[in-house]
């Protein structure tokens, strides 16, 4: 990717911003300064308790052979764990669970990493499915039946004119980071929704038959009459 690629990314993606903790200790750090590494949660450290027993009785002799000892297999589990850390233990599994079905050898972490879709998981479009949608939708885009409200504001952070008229090695990293960014914080529990905007008050009447129309029209002749 060229530099003014990564400049327009860049730009672009400061209206989203990651899911973060609660805590406004600055990560990686404690309150005392000293510098912290960033801990597994319970959901995580299970889900690589749980890959490792699919592992073991999946590729038996190869996971054995791959951690021969109580050690080398903790240190196994702390690596996968670090490296794992950005997706719910939901998506670690299912990530694992298809390196099993599409490989006859034990997968290493980058294959499992490589497998870990978050949108999948979640019920919402894969990512160039997402910005195929975000690039096809008409005007007025929020009237538009997403797919999912993900796919509009990673449009709208994008900015429509952009995904429009730029081509698609141009325009889909823009996209593809802020849907990522999105995925990453519906998996942390926040709920998108679209704003909905308010209809217009409809005003029904009944027309009037024809006599009435006589009537009214005779009202409005002798109004106009006694103003002269």
């Amino acid at each position: 990717m060229d530099t003014a690629s990564k400049q327009l990314i860049n730009r672009v993606t400061q209206q989203l911003k990651p899911a973060s903790g609660d805590s406004k200790t600055p990560a990686g750090n404690d309150p005392a300064g000293a510098i912290t590494s960033p801990q597994a949660t319970v959901e995580q450290k299970e889900a690589i308790n749980q890959i490792f027993e699919l592992f073991r009785f999946n590729y038996h002799n190869q996971f054995l052979k791959a951690f021969p000892d109580y050690d080398t297999l903790i240190m196994a589990k702390r690596l996968w764990s670090r490296l794992l850390m950005d997706y719910s233990g939901e998506v670690i599994m299912k990530a694992a669970e298809k390196a099993v079905k599409e490989s006859s050898f034990l997968p290493n972490v980058h294959e499992v990493v490589a497998r870990c879709d978050i949108a999948e998981v979640l019920g919402l479009p894969d990512v160039h499915a997402a910005y195929i949608e975000a690039c096809r939708a008409p005007s007025p885009k929020k009237e538009f039946n997403w797919s999912h409200p993900a796919v509009y504001y990673a449009g709208r952070a994008s900015d429509w004119y952009f995904l429009a008229n730029s081509p698609e090695q141009k325009a889909f990293p823009v996209f593809q980071r802020n849907y990522q960014i999105l995925l990453q914080r519906i998996q942390a529990g926040e709920t998108l929704e679209l704003e909905i905007a308010k209809a217009l008050p409809q005003e029904s009447e009944t027309p009037l038959d024809k006599q009435q129309q006589k009537q009214r029209l005779a009202e409005l002749r002798k109004g106009l009459a006694e103003g002269l």
